[in-house]
């Protein structure tokens, strides 16, 4: 059972060892209107580190933007 918290945890760990301008460069090489169009386009959710990912898509500030449209 660990072992699949950790493997749940490790994209989110690769995301804290990026730097800034590599994460922002990743974040906003797509970009959608809003949550219905990311779920449209099959992305929601978005997690942080992730193409299309807005600090503005993620209510409540988990690192998951769109969660409540995938």
């Amino acid at each position: 059972m660990a072992f699949a918290g950790v493997w749940f945890l490790y994209p989110q760990v690769e995301v804290m060892l990026m730097s800034p301008e590599e994460r922002a460069a990743i974040e906003n090489s797509v970009t959608y209107s809003g949550c219905s169009e990311a779920s449209a386009a099959g992305a929601a959710p978005i997690r942080r580190g992730e193409p299309g990912y807005r600090d503005y898509f993620d209510g409540d500030s988990d690192g998951i933007a769109c969660e409540s449209w995938g």
